[in-house]
């Protein structure tokens, strides 16, 4: 199994997910002739593109979703309450997985598949949830958006093999920037995204003997910085004596390297 983050942000999300020949798209929130680009450059044309899963309906999740559902055929998974979300109307199958439930997404040809498992989170669009997933004795979680380090979100990330974690914002640099008060509060609050040291506590519930890398993810171009997000993750490794973890940051304008799991 392999993973490739195609974009991460508030700009859009989306990660690529290679297992033998099944190709899974988690998060569609691009536009749809960037995303197509996006996955040009990673190699996968859009008639092999398997399936969709979505982790929650806001745009920067899922704007595209149901245009390049209808464009590949491929199909999407998602919860039922995101399935009347208007960004989903083109999309010509779908398959319900409720949060905390598991399900198998299967290639349209050859014999692959792997296990997803939808985890809850806190987030401000019900319901949202982070993806397991499991292949050929690997596993690998994405998480993002949510607003608290949940103790059973750490347990249910515990040992992967590869780990996609947000890394939204620093705090004082949200504190003392931009933003309206109103946006402020709701960022920090428990259902928006996690701060650098949030991130760094639920890391540390979840990073294990069996993790080998760790891709930060979601930074905010505002109220982050690369090097804020890397020292708070490193820092819980080195505590942990997980110093060889090999760890990224994921970007909003770049495809990111293909990764094994």
């Amino acid at each position: 199994m392999r993973l490739q983050v195609l974009s991460s942000g508030s700009g859009g999300n989306a990660l690529l997910v290679r297992a033998g020949e099944l190709r899974l798209l988690i998060d569609a929130g691009l536009p749809l002739d960037e995303l197509e680009r996006r996955l040009e450059g990673a190699r996968v044309p859009l008639h092999t593109l398997d399936a969709i899963a979505l982790t929650h309906g806001h745009l920067d999740h899922a704007r595209a979703a149901g245009l390049l559902a209808r464009r590949s055929g491929a199909r999407v998974f998602c919860s039922t309450a995101v399935m009347s979300n208007a960004s989903l109307r083109r999309a010509p199958s779908f398959h319900a997985i409720s949060p905390g439930g598991t399900c198998e997404v299967r290639a349209r040809r050859g014999p692959d598949a792997l296990t997803l498992h939808a985890i809850p989170l806190p987030h401000d669009a019900d319901p949202t949830v982070a993806f397991r997933l499991e292949h050929g004795g690997r596993a690998a979680a994405v998480c993002t958006d949510l607003g608290a380090p949940a103790p059973e979100v750490g347990r249910a990330l515990a040992g992967v093999n590869l780990l996609v974690l947000e890394f939204n914002h620093d705090e004082a640099l949200l504190a003392g920037g931009p933003y309206t008060p109103a946006l402020k509060r709701r960022i920090a609050g428990p259902r928006g995204h996690l701060s650098n040291a949030q991130s760094a506590e639920l890391l540390r519930l979840a990073a294990g003997p069996a993790l080998s890398t760790l891709v930060l993810a979601h930074l905010s171009a505002t109220n982050n910085r690369p090097e804020l997000a890397r020292a708070a993750a490193e820092g819980v490794l080195a505590e942990l004596g997980l110093a060889g973890v090999s760890v990224l940051v994921a970007e909003q304008d770049r495809v990111g390297p293909s990764l094994e799991v």
